[in-house]
């Protein structure tokens, strides 16, 4: 039906299937989502609005929004072992937007990882809203250990005062301790907001320590690792419900997104499973793999190595930025992103390293072998970044391979 009403758009849609099968992704924010979850995403349900909660909405015709919602809540309250779940957001930046703006007003203090450490645009960057409204104070990781500091952070925290401390990342390849986040905050008379929207696949199998049993409020993507459609979801204290749900509606959202909903509410179900563990796993497993295989090459790794999902190359020794070995990469379909790595001496927009994560990879099921080989190609690529002949060739051998290992998971 596409094809026929707009050629144009069915077009680009087709390249992008292509694209997804025919690359090996590994920027560790993406991920593909079941069929399952593309099925109801696409379903009818996008038709809906449903302005406010269930049984509380302000558009008639909602018993089974309703339905959906509560089975959506529910389950990522099982899945988490929270107390309380808000479904609705839209994206992450909107959930961390709606705890902000639940306990904290415009010119409070907030402590968060610095962008160029680790942490997220939402955690006080300054052209982002969040360093816009509020007055925002940064912990580093380490210069020496690349890793945070615990005692650094308590000392910038006891001085600063914060009225929220948020702790999580974008780009930090180490277990974070929860914990010793709340040990602090409990010191100042501070809240707690964990970000695990990287990560947070990772936690429901138990593989890295969950946020919720310290820290008032957790929020988190549903895509990434978690390996839903794209959108947000809050977590809570009970004491906190009230102030979470007035604030996402009316306070900062109209209408949810009931088709997205419905995804992640598949999406939770399928996190449930065995082979979901197992998968978190493998995502380790070829984590660690690629890491030591690009170590073995002579690429260094920020921190010595990874405890997740991803990692970050420090590129310097191999005289490329983050943004000639980005562009390069994709040249042989290997898809990356730039990234500062911690104290870079070049702006975000060239950068002295790449970011690459194994969640895309390992839901196409590849395994240790596989990550060998790509280490070695991004090597190559990365060795011979002006060498079109040799790119040319690799891209070649990178298409042939990637279009074995189908982007679907089974479901």
């Amino acid at each position: 039906m596409l094809k026929k009403i707009d050629y144009e758009i069915y077009s680009v849609l087709k390249n992008e299937i292509d694209k997804q099968k025919q690359t090996i992704n590994l920027i560790p924010s993406e991920n593909y989502v079941s069929k399952a979850v593309l099925e109801i995403v696409g379903s009818v349900f996008t038709n809906k609005y449903a302005e406010g909660y269930p049984e509380k909405r302000y558009y008639g015709g909602c018993e089974f929004v309703d339905l959906i919602e509560k089975i959506a809540i529910n389950r990522a309250c099982k899945l988490f072992k929270a107390e309380h779940a808000n479904v609705q957001p839209h994206s992450g930046t909107q959930a961390n937007m709606a705890v902000y703006f639940s306990v904290i007003k415009p010119g409070d203090k907030i402590l968060a990882m610095s962008l160029s450490s680790g942490g997220h645009l939402t955690h006080g960057y300054s052209a982002n809203f969040s360093g816009k409204i509020y007055e925002v104070s940064f912990y580093n990781v380490n210069k020496e250990t690349e890793m945070l500091d615990y005692n650094e952070i308590e000392q910038i925290a006891l001085k600063v005062k914060p009225k929220i401390i948020v702790c999580g990342a974008s780009a930090y390849s180490r277990t974070i301790d929860f914990s010793k986040f709340s040990s602090i905050a409990k010191k100042i008379n501070a809240v707690v907001l964990a970000d695990i929207a990287h990560i947070s696949g990772l936690i429901v199998a138990n593989l890295h320590p969950s946020p919720i049993p310290h820290c008032e409020f957790v929020t988190t993507t549903t895509h990434k690792t978690l390996r839903g459609p794209r959108g947000g979801l809050i977590l809570c204290k009970k004491d906190f419900k009230d102030k979470i749900d007035n604030t996402i509606f009316p306070g900062i959202q109209g209408g949810p997104l009931v088709h997205v909903i419905a995804g992640k509410a598949v999406s939770f179900k399928e996190a449930m499973s065995k082979e979901f563990i197992n998968y978190q796993r493998q995502i380790i497993k070829n984590a660690k793999k690629l890491c030591l295989e690009l170590q073995k090459r002579n690429y260094r790794i920020v921190s010595g190595g990874t405890d997740n999902h991803l990692m970050l190359i420090d590129l310097k020794n191999k005289n490329i930025t983050g943004l000639k070995a980005q562009v390069t990469l994709e040249k042989v379909g290997i898809i990356v992103n730039k990234n500062n790595i911690p104290f870079d001496p070049l702006p975000p927009v060239i950068t002295s390293g790449i970011r690459i994560g194994t969640p895309a990879v390992t839901t196409r099921g590849m395994k240790e072998k596989e990550m060998e080989l790509i280490a070695e190609w991004i090597d190559i690529a990365l060795s011979n970044s002006n060498n079109e002949k040799i790119l040319k060739n690799l891209s070649k051998k990178v298409k042939e391979f990637a279009n074995d290992w189908p982007i679907y998971p089974k479901n």
